[in-house]
């Protein structure tokens, strides 16, 4: 039996020392149109401070508060799947990296019959039967264009893509946990006041029965309050079912069944930071995990570029295999059944009717849509810290006048209850005095709970904790010498 090979191409040799080019466009970060300094910033001496670098169980001093976001960060299951999708890329960037080294693969074959597969002299003598045939092949492909590296900075960038958006899940839930935990505050807040109300109607109600008894006072006013009773009382069950939800929600961003969330602090013994420096706009590209996600995104797109236009390039490459192949199988043990290939085969398009072109510009397509995302991304995180810069220092105002507001109310009741007893005046004037007092407390009560808020959604919209390793940031660890890891391998990764 006769054996063809394959000699090997004289070119390959050349092929290996043209492995330095890559086809394609390099990457380069868009060019953001990055705003001097952000709309109503505090306009502190350190630009460079930000709120973004403290770590967030420092943002309110909460050890209730503390304990839910490590449950969350432990036993969220949104973390989770985000946890399981930076896996997914990982395993596919390595995938990715495999194919830089030979592939190796066995084929095995073993029959037994007379005169099979191969018709030889013999095959066909009496007597000869079986048939085997065992190789262990090897292909690799050289990357004289760059297909394969252009793909594996894709995968790679897939994967840096997705560790940031795992990033920006932390924060998303350190950041929803923190802004439920105050709106429960603010709930119970609300609840005690709507309380308090119900008491002083009730106590009224009592006094004007007791007057209406004696012949002193008479059935309007009593009506009148008791009116104004049912409807204080009526908003209690409102403010205890909502509290119940805002409960169960928290719960299940901790991962667990609903149920109470016990709380020791009351809203208004939650200090808010004097100051909350935003930074330089600059800054923010390189801390966001979205606008990272967003940046790894467009390196991606970039790289599809580059792959789709090395396919309008012949592939060379190298295939071999060595084994056994023996018919009939007696002569197997002999030295003639050896079997060995070595072959450079070289594979190009040559008519498509202008597909190939057409993926390419589907490639670019697809990267003026990742640039355009990322533009929009980094666009919006501005807005973003502006919207929660301006909401803070409005906040303050408002609550400086529903302050006063609660402090004039409350004196007019107590005036008009002074000049109704001493028959001065009738009880509309108290009547009117508390219909004031009540909205003005529960208004106070939610730009209470809005200036607290504000200060998370600002810590969020900075890219908060983004110095913080993932072990400091989910165990709530301290910064060695007020530094990370993490805060050096930022512009590495885009």
């Amino acid at each position: 039996m006769k054996i063809a090979a394959f000699l090997p191409c004289p070119f390959f040799p050349l092929c290996l020392f043209l492995c330095g080019c890559a086809v394609g466009p390099n990457y380069k970060r868009p060019s953001v149109n990055t705003p001097v300094a952000f709309r109503a910033s505090s306009g502190t001496k350190d630009q460079q401070a930000s709120l973004a670098d403290l770590p967030w169980w420092n943002l309110f001093q909460d050890e209730t508060l503390k304990g839910l976001v490590k449950s969350s960060l432990a036993n969220n299951y949104d973390l989770a799947a985000a946890v399981a999708r930076v896996e997914q890329a990982r395993q596919l960037s390595a995938q990715a990296r495999s194919e830089y080294f030979p592939q190796l693969d066995y084929l095995s074959v073993t029959s037994y019959g007379h005169n099979q597969f191969i018709n030889s002299p013999s095959s066909n003598l009496p007597g000869a039967q079986g048939f085997f045939l065992g190789i262990a092949r090897a292909t690799w492909e050289a990357d004289v264009w760059g297909r394969i590296r252009r793909t594996n900075e894709a995968a790679r960038a897939q994967y840096l893509a997705t560790e940031e958006a795992r990033r920006g899940v932390m924060l998303t839930l350190a950041s929803e946990v923190s802004q439920a935990y105050f709106e429960l505050l603010g709930l119970r807040y609300q609840l005690d006041i709507a309380k308090e109300t119900t008491e002083s109607y009730t106590t009224t109600v009592k006094l004007f029965s007791k007057r209406q008894d004696e012949g002193i006072g008479h059935a309007l006013q009593t009506s009148s309050a008791s009116a104004d009773l049912a409807t204080a009382a009526a908003s209690i069950p409102e403010l205890e079912r909502l509290v119940a939800l805002k409960e169960n929600q928290i719960s299940v961003l901790t991962g667990q069944n609903p149920g109470t969330i016990e709380t020791k602090t009351k809203l208004l013994d939650e200090v808010i930071p004097l100051e909350v420096p935003a930074g330089l706009p600059s800054a923010l590209l390189e801390r966001r995990p979205d606008v990272l996600a967003a940046a790894q995104t467009v390196r991606s797109a970039n790289a599809q570029i580059g792959i789709a236009q090395s396919v309008f390039f012949p592939a060379i490459g190298l295939t071999t295999f060595f084994g056994k192949l023996s018919t009939p199988l007696s002569e197997l043990s002999s030295g003639n059944t050896n079997a060995w290939s070595i072959a450079s085969p070289v594979a190009g398009p040559i008519f498509h009717a202008g597909g190939l072109r057409d993926q390419k510009r589907q490639a670019v397509a697809h990267w003026e849509e990742a640039r355009a995302q990322y533009l929009q991304t980094a666009l919006s995180a501005f807005r973003d810290v502006s919207d929660a810069l301006i909401s803070r220092e409005n906040y303050d105002n408002i609550r400086a006048q529903q302050f006063q507001a609660v402090q004039a109310n409350q004196k007019a009741v107590r005036l008009a209850r002074m000049r109704y007893f001493e028959g001065l005046s009738s009880y509309l004037e108290v009547l009117d005095a508390l219909q004031r007092l009540y909205p003005a407390q529960l208004s106070l009560a939610q730009t209470e709970v809005n200036r607290r808020l504000v200060v998370v959604q600002l810590y969020k919209a900075l890219g908060g904790g983004w110095n913080l390793t993932d072990e400091q940031f989910t165990t709530a660890g301290s910064l060695p010498g007020g530094q990370s890891p993490r805060a050096g391998n930022v512009n590495s990764r885009n």
